[in-house]
């Protein structure tokens, strides 16, 4: 699809949805909901039993569910970045997360390069009024900073999440400005979005909402902590209660949507930044977690609503990936996009409304240092371990990835290495370096030895 023929396509779709010219119509507002390390199936609408997630579950039914959606990175930082660009973030060698160490190839500063423009820039641009409300992870210097970034109102963490600098927790700001910290961030997060929606009700608007759940270490607030007293095990339940707390806080701002009359003039997007961890998370049947190009790591829950223009109910399979969400917004807004941006993300509207059935994507790529992947319609290449030769899957036979077919579709192997790597000839080596991308994930092959002889002893 050529992003630059989106916005012919998008004043159409709206003028024939709306029955007005496109001109008359007020551009949607856009609200971005972002969660940090779920697990692929903790939602209800993804296959979750035992942690209630009622206002997900039904922004789902009332939009569409995305099966076979990705994020361009399977840990924090690279996929934020890949979100705000609406490229491949290794487009710009940005493979890790912004606190890596040095590479060969080591490119200051530790933030998203200012040459790529950003999602809020693109939309204030448009006479959007833009806010992000949480965790903002692609720089803490000067110049780097959400305000300095296309954000109109921010109030949140600038580097890392709530991890970092314990027991205390991270600075917390205000614009640019250090503030006090809150006693519970994400329901100052949730006001900080309610009072943006109520001072800006009357013109377009672009909320993004990175929330630090369910990211550890688990909070478990109350009340939502005495809630998940029937959650087993008991250590899943300080992550159950800040996955409740989350799926309350986008009930809260639903509501405040269609209480100030903008449901049906809101997009609104759910998703993943990377799959689950491992710990308390579930993946369900995928393999792998966060830090890994299995399904585990990069296939996350995915919603898309606009009551009105996208019909309820539906189940969209094709493969998206999130750097699409960019190219949607602008499309939905109407606006052109340039050639020269070299947007990788598509746009999405013309497969969730119905206009078209055809797949958005021919491929999508993945590199995380050393692993990488490919997936090409049901077929997936992907090197996991840098000891490890590419393995191949057919994910509609097999999206656990339990059966390797390279030995037996050697010319498919050949293939879709060939595409991958000249996919890869156009991005830039990676400018840090994250020690976790040789494929043993959180731990590291040496902590994983010494848990093995413990084990065995």
């Amino acid at each position: 699809m050529n992003p630059a023929k989106l916005v012919p396509a998008a004043l159409l779709l709206l003028a024939s949805v709306i029955g007005a010219s496109a001109a008359s119509v007020r551009p949607p507002n856009v609200v971005l909901l972002v969660a940090d390390d779920l697990g692929y199936a903790d939602l209800g609408s993804y296959g979750g039993k035992d942690i209630p997630t009622p206002h997900l579950d039904a922004l789902a039914r009332g939009g569409a569910r995305l099966t076979n959606a990705y994020t361009s990175g399977c840990v924090c930082s690279p996929t934020r970045a890949g979100l705000m660009s609406g490229r491949y973030q290794q487009r710009f060698g940005f493979d890790a997360n912004a606190e890596g160490r040095p590479a060969p190839t080591d490119r200051g500063p530790r933030a998203l390069d200012s040459a790529q423009v950003t999602f809020a820039q693109r939309m204030k641009a448009l006479g959007y009024t833009t806010a992000l409300f949480g965790k903002w992870h692609l720089g803490a210097e000067p110049g780097y900073r959400p305000t300095e970034r296309g954000f109109d109102e921010f109030y949140g963490i600038l580097p890392y999440g709530l991890a970092a600098q314990p027991p205390e927790g991270p600075p917390v700001y205000r614009g640019t400005a250090e503030v006090p910290r809150p006693a519970n961030h994400m329901e100052q997060f949730c006001a900080e979005a309610l009072g943006f929606i109520d001072r800006h009700q009357r013109a377009p608007f672009f909320l993004y909402l990175p929330f630090t759940a369910v990211h550890g270490p688990m909070v478990g607030p109350e009340p939502w902590l005495g809630r998940m007293a029937a959650v087993q095990p008991a250590a899943r339940r300080k992550y159950a209660a800040d996955l409740a707390q989350m799926d309350d806080i986008v009930g809260r701002v639903l509501t405040r949507l269609r209480e100030r009359g903008l449901e049906e003039n809101t997009l609104v997007f759910f998703f993943g930044d990377n799959g689950g961890p491992g710990g308390p998370t579930s993946n369900g049947i995928l393999r792998g977690t966060k830090w890994t190009l299995w399904e585990g790591g990069i296939r996350v829950p995915f919603i898309a609503s606009w009551k009105g223009r996208i019909p309820a109910g539906q189940v969209f399979e094709h493969p998206v990936i999130q750097v699409d969400l960019l190219a949607t917004a602008l499309a939905a807004a109407g606006a052109a996009v340039a050639p020269e941006w070299k947007l990788d993300g598509v746009n999405l509207l013309p497969g969730l409304t119905g206009a078209t059935k055809a797949a958005p994507h021919d491929a999508l790529y993945w590199r995380f240092g050393v692993q990488y992947a490919v997936r090409e319609g049901d077929w997936k290449l992907v090197k996991p371990h840098v000891e490890s030769a590419p393995l191949l899957f057919n994910l509609r036979e097999d999206p656990a990835e339990k059966n390797d077919r390279a030995a037996a579709e050697p010319a498919r192997v050949r293939a879709l290495q060939a595409r991958w790597d000249a996919w890869n000839a156009q991005n830039e080596p990676p400018r840090w370096i994250d020690n976790r991308w040789n494929g043993d994930g959180a731990r590291g092959k040496a902590g994983k030895q010494a848990a093995k002889k413990k084990a065995a002893k």
